[in-house]
């Protein structure tokens, strides 16, 4: 195994928690066995427990991200998801994970797609925005490049791939997808736009899959946690494991 690569990844893994049965005892304990483990990228929780997560990662220089905007399914009127990521911001997050509305999408409202990444951007606050486009239900490349191109003109400032709560998660063949239309708009505008995938990677060999196709489609140097991150329950533990 390639240990300087698994450290990089490391280093770009977004520690996530989003379980129905999470409360505040169990996110503070996640917090301080992830920095137990060393410097991650973010831990990722729901909105609720942001402050939380701010208050026990205190100094160790690790992020808080929180999932928006009616996460998973993103099924609220636009004004309750930006109300839901001032929220989080004004909790402390700094990078939002929101959901892309996917039934407008299929529906070819191309607009109100845009748009409410836009709002979403601008309740932000200048702080991280990713957009999950939940590919696994896009049916077609094309429609995940739309979705990827539609999301960046928006705003975004991280790409993702999924939720990880439906049966279909991250897979290279979405990915693909996404790293290119990255890469033209980067050569396009000169605009770095940053990938995170996500749903159902827990395994190193599947976390070193993901950083090899964007090293191909993108360059070594993405692999920084400014540009590529990985969502993470699993495989957070077994890769630190791989790595002591």
């Amino acid at each position: 195994m390639d240990k300087e690569l698994a450290q990089r990844i490391f280093s770009c893994i977004d520690n996530t928690t989003l379980n129905a049965t999470d409360n505040e005892q169990h996110v503070e304990a996640f917090c301080r066995h992830t920095m137990e483990m060393g410097k991650v990228a973010a831990v990722c929780v729901y909105p609720r427990f942001v402050a939380c997560a701010k208050r026990t990662l205190v100094g160790s220089g690790i992020r808080v991200a929180s999932v928006a905007g009616a996460f998973p399914h993103g099924q609220l009127p636009i004004s309750l998801k930006v109300e839901e990521v001032k929220y989080a911001v004004g909790e402390g997050a700094d990078e939002i994970d929101m959901v892309l509305s996917r039934g407008a999408l299929l529906a070819g409202d191309n607009d109100l797609v845009r748009d409410e990444v836009a709002l979403m951007k601008q309740a932000c606050q200048g702080k991280t925005l990713k957009v999950i486009l939940e590919t696994g239900e896009l049916p077609s490349p094309d429609l995940i490049a739309t979705a990827s191109r539609l999301a960046i003109d928006g705003g975004a400032d991280f790409i993702k791939t999924s939720t990880g709560k439906i049966a279909t998660g991250a897979t290279l063949d979405a990915a693909e997808v996404m790293l290119t239309v990255i890469a033209e708009h980067q050569k396009k505008t000169g605009r770095k736009v940053g990938f995170k995938a996500a749903g159902g990677i827990s395994t190193p060999d599947e976390a070193f899959s993901f950083a090899l196709l964007t090293k191909k489609i993108l360059s070594d140097n993405f692999i920084d946690k400014q540009t590529f991150r990985i969502g993470a329950s699993r495989l957070t533990d077994r890769l630190f494991a791989s790595l002591t």
